[in-house]
């Protein structure tokens, strides 16, 4: 296995304009006239399942339930094609018994046959599921639903060339995907619209960057491109069907039961973290890159077979060469940071129960390895990630980096299965206080966004997914489905809906273009056709000089 030798020796994004060394703003840009970005990154929520009952804000209407298409895609359809009568549910807190089969039964194309509650159209988890449900981990409050996936491959069968109508027969959770929350319950919501709150803009088309899971989009965040793997383990190697299934879906022994309950799939097929061979099925990702979820070679990581060789941003005339947005920030003395729930105990070796390892994208470069120096500052690169406490008390004291990403910590990210959405937003809510009531308050902006759809329906159809495509640009690895994104900040003179079309790399695209820092994406070019965040801003009043 290829190892670069290293030696011995992280959406929300906030911006502020006080306490910035004169290097951190050499220039006018999209972020003008503010100085510090903080990009809080959150955990696997579509855009539908948390904003789609937002309304109106100010003159417009955010595109969620009631917008044209919503019932329309929201169908589900089975493996042939034809519509669900009723939905088959999984979670314990919606599967039937207890709840009565008020939908009558129904029969998937692999022969399952379910009686069910639930008929095929969009619904209120918060009907079933309240904050106060005791259905975390342990038994403890917070309302959290089970986990549904969201790999890679599986995505792009769930959007079906844009028809949105697969997300149910393509899961592990089948019916939860067209689950919702009451919007305006949401803490982060009620916050926004209290007394005194911050202005604020809400994205309706800002898509994940990367089909899939929560690995690749964080390396999207940060690099704009999924990290090779050459000398991958021949079984990493996904195999995909004709329809792009990658997974075989045999029935448990001993059970009958699938982990796919709506689908059948062939016993061949390689569910891996690795892209498919080439050639591949045209129109689909091929090739050595890492794409489902593996592990970083520097501590703190779980290790095991699935363990990622270091990605080289250090010897540009070394095969496989990327960079970071940390690198080119470092490189023009731009004051920046990672900040990480749960960052100090795991680097110290007794990391939390939840701490994810793969939610640490600069971890997996080479820069970042614990011991490395660079040789031409003397930096130690791997003092810029940090504790998530760090950011904290950067934000009372008034010394926020220009560019802060904030990730915080596993029970406290809204992931579903772990972690409640309510108690997520909870802790959001004190990010967002930390910056709104510190010095740097006039002058911050704060973006929040997540890093991908957490395997939840959303009816808005990605840039390259079919005739009803957003406009944008797209290539074999995204955008996917649409997920939240704010921006927030005392200095906005108003708050509005923006409907112009960004994915992740669009946070890139503006940090790029605010610094005159090149490009990351060498292999598309995705972060130089996107737009950046400069029309978000004039939507909340703030003109550029």
């Amino acid at each position: 296995m290829r190892r670069v030798h290293v030696a011995l020796g992280v959406l929300v994004l906030v911006l502020g304009l006080a306490g910035t060394p004169a290097q951190a703003h050499p220039r006018q840009g999209p972020l003008s006239p503010f100085t510090h970005l903080v990009v809080i990154y959150q955990e696997n929520h579509s855009f539908d399942n948390l904003y789609a009952g937002w309304g109106r804000v100010g003159d417009q209407r955010v595109d969620g339930r009631g917008a044209p298409g919503y019932a329309r895609r929201s169908v589900q359809v089975k493996q042939d094609g034809s519509p669900y009568r009723c939905l088959f549910q999984n979670d314990p807190s919606l599967a039937t018994p207890p709840l009565d089969a008020a939908c009558g039964t129904d029969t998937a194309t692999n022969g399952f046959s379910y009686a069910s509650h639930f008929t095929n159209r969009p619904f209120s988890i918060n009907d079933y599921i309240t904050p106060e449900s005791p259905t975390c981990p342990g038994g403890t409050p917070g309302g959290c639903t089970r986990d549904l996936v969201h790999r890679f491959y599986q995505e792009q069968y769930q959007l079906d060339g844009g028809r949105m109508d697969r997300y149910s027969t393509g899961s592990d959770a089948a019916g939860l995907t067209q689950g919702y929350y009451d919007t305006r319950q949401l803490p982060v919501y009620r916050y926004l619209h209290a007394a005194g709150a911050p202005n604020y803009v809400i994205a309706d088309r800002f898509f994940q960057a990367a089909f899939g899971g929560s690995f690749l989009n964080h390396q999207y965040l940060v690099a704009a491109q999924a990290p090779p793997w050459p000398d991958a383990p021949a079984a990493a190697h996904s195999v995909i069907d004709a329809e792009g299934f990658p997974n075989p879906n045999p029935p448990a022994a001993g059970t009958g039961v699938r982990a796919y309950p709506l689908h059948t799939s062939d016993p061949s097929l390689n569910d891996g973290p690795v892209t498919q061979a080439c050639p591949g099925r045209p129109g689909l990702a091929c090739g050595d890159y890492a794409v489902n979820t593996v592990q970083p070679a520097s501590p703190p990581s779980a290790g095991g077979a699935n363990t990622l060789p270091l990605v080289n941003d250090v010897d540009p005339a070394g095969p496989d060469y990327r960079r970071t947005i940390g690198d080119e920030l470092s490189d023009r003395n731009i004051p920046w940071a990672w900040y990480a729930g749960g960052w100090s105990d795991a680097a110290a070796g007794h990391p939390g129960p939840l701490f994810q390892y793969h939610h640490q994208p600069f971890n997996y470069f080479a820069r970042y390895a614990p011991g490395y120096v660079d040789p031409r500052t003397g930096e130690h690169p791997r003092d810029h990630l940090r504790d998530e406490t760090a950011f904290f008390a950067a934000a009372r004291q008034g010394t926020l980096p220009a560019v802060s990403f904030v990730k915080p910590y596993g029970a406290e990210n809204e992931h579903p299965g772990y972690a409640s959405t309510d108690n997520g937003e909870r802790h959001l809510v004190d990010l967002l206080t930390a910056v709104v009531n510190g010095p740097q308050a006039a002058s911050t902006l704060v973006v929040v966004t997540y890093d991908e759809f957490g395997g939840q329906w959303d009816h808005v159809v990605p840039p390259g997914q079919g005739r009803h495509a957003t406009p944008g640009p797209s290539d074999e690895y995204g955008p996917s489905t649409r997920i939240p994104a704010l921006l927030i900040s005392g200095a906005l003179r108003k708050s509005g809906v923006d409907h112009t079309s960004y994915d992740t790399t669009s946070i890139l695209r503006t940090i790029e273009r605010q610094y005159g820092l090149p490009p990351l994406d060498t292999r598309f070019g995705r972060d130089t056709r996107v737009n950046d965040l400069a029309p978000a801003l004039r939507t909340g009043g703030i003109r550029h000089g």
